[in-house]
């Protein structure tokens, strides 16, 4: 479990090709601090340690992962959003998150707005997931509240922190990314589907 509060900006060393699977070597600031067979999330996507080599570890995403995420569009050099799994007492300061991505959505608008940033994203509806306002959302990993919730779409505000610490100063127009819509809003949606 995770909670979308953003640990550190990993980098892309290396990325290998092994049948339908790919290994990521990222480094971080908190590789030192990470241990074989510990979930890491990389933009929201809860991925196993299976090597530690200096300040670079290595992660494998299998082809189903890389099916429903924005994982096989990394290249070398490319950041992205880390956090290790929470732990039992600590604060909860963003939102519970399973690091179990639900779908990819695209980045439709971006607009500055007097030091803060307005991010647009549209999705999938044939999926089913739905956003509420206030609600929560994470996307590429980061804990977020939705505004301007639609059928297809919602928007996010990001704040200078966040900004600067998260790969958001990254992301363009056209950018893919990560969503986990939240988990109790997802259990609340299918039972009211099997009511009916």
């Amino acid at each position: 479990m995770f909670t979308g509060i953003i640990e550190d900006l990993g980098i892309i060393k290396n990325i290998v090709t092994d049948g339908g699977n790919i290994h990521i070597s990222v480094s971080t600031n908190i590789t030192n601090e990470l241990k074989i067979d510990q979930s890491v999330a990389h933009n929201g996507v809860c991925l196993t340690v299976v090597r530690i080599d200096g300040n670079t570890y290595t992660v494998t995403a299998i082809k189903e992962t890389l099916d429903k995420t924005n994982l096989g569009l990394l290249s070398k050099n490319d950041s992205v959003n880390i956090e290790r799994a929470m732990k039992l007492g600590d604060r909860l300061d963003g939102h519970i998150v399973q690091g179990h991505v639900d779908q990819t959505a695209k980045c439709i608008d971006i607009e500055e707005e007097n030091g803060s940033w307005v991010y647009t994203f549209e999705y999938d509806k044939s999926l089913n997931n739905i956003t509420i306002e206030k609600g929560s959302v994470t996307v590429n990993g980061v804990s977020l509240t939705v505004v301007n919730s639609k059928t297809n779409s919602f928007s996010v505000a990001i704040i200078p922190y966040t900004y600067n610490h998260t790969t958001f100063k990254n992301l363009k127009v056209e950018d893919s990314v990560n969503l986990e819509f939240d988990v109790i809003g997802k259990y609340v949606k299918r039972l009211n589907d099997l009511r009916h």
